[in-house]
């Protein structure tokens, strides 16, 4: 079965494949070979013992429907996985495979690994999105709107700043995505109960060589301290609402009774089964009801954190399926809006006419100003 109708019209194709059961279970096989090389490496298991470990687990093909009924039993992806790998290997490899570590391990860094994918692909829409609202806000600096507080009309300011607090607004937040996934995307190696029993204190020299074998940072087992987990999921939400506020704003831009921004006209999008004459805000739609969704799905990780002991009942077993939900969501949101961003409409008759008609003059006081503040640009 497949749920894309569902999920496709929320997340990007790329965002989809990042976290599929195909790349879950391909980083899960590329920990197990990291893990055997890295062993070898210090000493622990023989090098050809890791050299047949590498190579037969490369080879080995699992379609994912034939492992979830297992997945489902052994509530955890490891254990089937690495059954059905150990089959395909003999003699001390199949012995070798898996040892020193948990399942935990495997789901902990297969998750961290997706995370890095997947921050990659956010970041680059989010810059779409920056790059275009800057390009607009130096255009309609100059240009004489109506500001509105609480809903009404309030006092003049500059279209473009509306765009630039919105633009520095994604760049915060990105920027503190970008921080969050550069501290906390560390490899999980730390055995049944977080200590690298029987490795004969090479534990931590197996964790770097894994760390750079798979992309991931160093450091100590983190199996029940769950708050970099919750950091980045928090930023990414925080990411999705940066791009609710600008969808909030274009929606409301867009009414008719405004009609002072709209978004790109684009074939078979924004138009109503029923009504011919509407120009709906689609893009604005995605990222709205991704900003709907995301609190509650952050919810989620904080009440996590409160893990039991060495590893935890239920909490971290949570934390995959709702990371993922939010990174799937943001990459919709920031795909919808870099397309609103890079093609919006703005009508500088329309907006002329509501300052007009509101009677509030043109003193934008120094709207100019923040601007350049905002954007790290000359005033001029």
């Amino acid at each position: 079965m497949s749920d894309l109708l569902r999920r496709r019209p929320v997340a990007t194709p790329a965002m989809i494949a990042v976290f599929d059961d195909t790349a879950t279970i391909a980083h899960a096989c590329a920990f197990e070979i990291a893990l055997a090389c890295a062993q070898a490496a210090e000493g622990l298991i023989a090098p050809d013992v890791a050299a047949a470990i590498a190579t037969g687990v490369a080879a080995v093909r699992i379609e994912p429907a034939e492992l979830v009924d297992e997945v489902a039993l052994a509530g955890t992806l490891a254990i089937p996985l690495v059954a059905r790998l150990r089959s395909a290997l003999s003699g001390a490899a199949a012995q070798a495979l898996h040892f020193g570590a948990t399942s935990q391990d495997v789901a902990d860094s297969v998750l961290m690994m997706q995370v890095r994918a997947a921050h990659h692909i956010i970041a680059e829409d989010a810059r779409r999105v920056r790059t275009a609202l800057k390009r607009l806000a130096i255009a309609h600096r100059a240009t004489p709107a109506v500001g509105r507080t609480l809903l009404q009309d309030a006092m003049p300011v500059a279209f473009g700043l509306r765009l630039a607090q919105a633009a520095a607004g994604i760049a915060d937040a990105l920027d503190q995505l970008d921080a969050a996934v550069a501290r906390y995307t560390i490899i999980q190696f730390g055995g049944a109960a977080g200590t690298r029993a029987g490795l004969g204190g090479h534990g931590a020299c197996v964790a770097r060589r894994m760390a750079e074998e798979l992309g991931l940072m160093t450091g100590p087992p983190w199996h029940a301290r769950r708050g970099g987990v919750a950091a980045i999921g928090a930023c990414v939400a925080m990411l999705i609402g940066a791009f609710g506020k600008l969808a909030r704003d274009v929606s409301l831009l867009a009414q008719n009774a405004i009609g002072e921004a709209q978004e790109p006209v684009i074939a078979g999008r924004g138009g109503s089964s029923a009504m011919a004459h509407k120009r709906n805000p689609t893009g604005c739609q995605v990222a709205l009801s991704a900003a709907t969704r995301a609190p509650g799905l952050v919810a989620s990780l904080l009440a996590g954190l409160p893990q039991e002991q060495e590893r935890g009942l239920g909490g971290w077993q949570a934390e995959g399926p709702v990371l993922a939900e939010l990174f799937l969501l943001a990459s919709g949101s920031a795909a919808a809006m870099a397309v609103v961003a890079e093609g919006l409409d703005v009508d500088a008759d329309a907006v002329a006419r509501n300052r007009d008609a509101a009677g509030m003059g043109e003193d934008m006081g120094e709207s100019a100003a923040i601007i350049a503040e905002l954007l790290g640009i000359g005033e001029d």
